[in-house]
């Protein structure tokens, strides 16, 4: 069976985040799916509830589930959800997962200072964006830097997202995470703060740190974060032929 992926994008953004990713994977005939998470992208007047964005993963990798082994990829509030979900109790059909930009815990004094800066660009002219133009500008290569509003910006519901993400037990859920797993991080990511305990509590996990790359390493190192899929799927392949014989 041909393996699949399953691909969650961050807050604020949309599916669209991931269209190099999506590019490369069609390109080497792997099918992949990007999903919307309510509230975002294609639904972006839907309101922002974690059933719902668990639901949306699920029902995403259940059905992908039906053609092949599933990597699940997230990055950032995805890598969050994602870690949930795979790491519950009842486990999810996930073969291999990619964790990217998520390595801390959303709780706390760090919860509430990132709640209060997006709420304070919320409030500047143009809710921010001329300051995320000039950063992403800046920071992403012309190949991708269309892709990460392409979908437009889900302002509304970034401060529910973010509230919601405190009642997530990441701890416990990573202890039950078996199925191969990376941690991928860039050097100059500021959620990298809990890295270390990730993936020591992890036993199945992989950290990969990328040179010279901030929070957004899917768009800004695209070719290294493509390659880094290539090796999930290769250690699928692996997995299950080993599992044949």
């Amino acid at each position: 069976m041909t393996a699949q992926v399953v691909l969650v994008h961050g807050i604020r953004t949309s599916a669209t985040m991931w269209r190099a990713q999506v590019a490369h994977l069609r390109d080497r005939g792997v099918p992949v799916t990007a999903v919307d998470l309510p509230g975002h992208g294609t639904r972006m007047a839907e309101t922002f509830t974690l059933d719902g964005a668990f639901e949306t993963i699920d029902d995403a990798v259940r059905q992908a589930a039906e053609r092949g082994p599933v990597l699940l990829v997230g990055h950032s509030m995805g890598g969050l959800l994602s870690t949930a979900y795979v790491g519950r109790e009842d486990r999810p059909p996930v073969s291999a997962f990619i964790a990217a930009s998520c390595t801390a815990i959303p709780r706390g004094v760090g919860l509430a200072i990132y709640r209060a800066l997006a709420l304070g660009f919320d409030r500047l002219p143009g809710r921010g964006q001329r300051i995320t133009d000039w950063v992403l500008d800046r920071t992403l290569p012309v190949e991708t830097r269309p892709d990460f509003g392409a979908g437009g910006y889900a302002y509304d519901a970034q401060d529910v997202a973010l509230a919601s993400l405190s009642v997530l037990d990441l701890l416990a859920a990573l202890r039950r995470i078996d199925v191969p797993m990376w941690f991928v991080n860039g050097q100059y990511d500021q959620l990298r703060l809990n890295e270390r305990l990730f993936a020591r509590l992890a036993p199945a996990a992989e950290l990969i740190v990328i040179p010279r790359t901030s929070h957004l390493v899917t768009a800004m190192r695209p070719r290294v974060f493509n390659a880094v899929v290539d090796l999930a799927l290769a250690t699928l392949a692996d997995t299950g032929s080993r599992s044949a014989t």
